[in-house]
């Protein structure tokens, strides 16, 4: 017997909006792996990484950092972290400030790869999401989006410098 406290089953125009995001969440993420990997080497995380690192001051941050824009594990982060430093794209070096903390640090290979990545990775992002939306319903993305990241989480999400 339902509980009578429970929430009513979604139907309809609700399940039809859950349904279309739920398949995005399933079908983006392999997509992008596909393509970075078969033209980079690098899963989708290992891009986000090099990415983060390019972008950030010094080309580096704390792996604690890091692995919040991630939204990943330290453990994960530093597999990851591994694998880049095996192609010599990422060194790890305790933090001078801190030496408690490591810093993840994009060598100028990894730059460089991260350079030759980005060309073929902002192709698909375009294919496949940005070019199918009108300038005002990437607004309306920006807004949803931000709504749903301040449900899941009550901290600032990453965003470019």
């Amino acid at each position: 017997m339902a509980d009578d406290e429970s929430p009513a089953a979604l139907t309809g125009d609700d399940l039809d909006t859950w349904a279309a995001l739920a398949t995005i969440l399933e079908w983006l993420p392999p997509a992008l792996d596909a393509q970075l990997f078969r033209d980079s080497g690098l899963t989708h995380f290992e891009y986000g990484v090099l990415f983060a690192l390019a972008d950030a001051p010094g080309r580096s941050l704390r792996m604690s950092i890091l692995a919040g824009y991630a939204n990943s594990s330290l453990s994960r982060l530093s597999r990851a972290a591994s694998r880049l430093e095996t192609k010599g794209w990422v060194r790890r070096i305790a933090d001078p400030d801190d030496g408690r903390s490591t810093l993840a640090v994009l060598t100028d290979r990894g730059f460089a790869h991260y350079e030759q990545a980005s060309p073929g990775h902002v192709r698909t992002v375009r294919r496949l999401v940005l070019d199918r939306l009108t300038l005002s319903q990437r607004s309306q993305l920006r807004e949803i989006s931000g709504r749903i990241m301040r449900a899941v989480r009550d901290e600032e999400g990453w965003k470019p410098s």
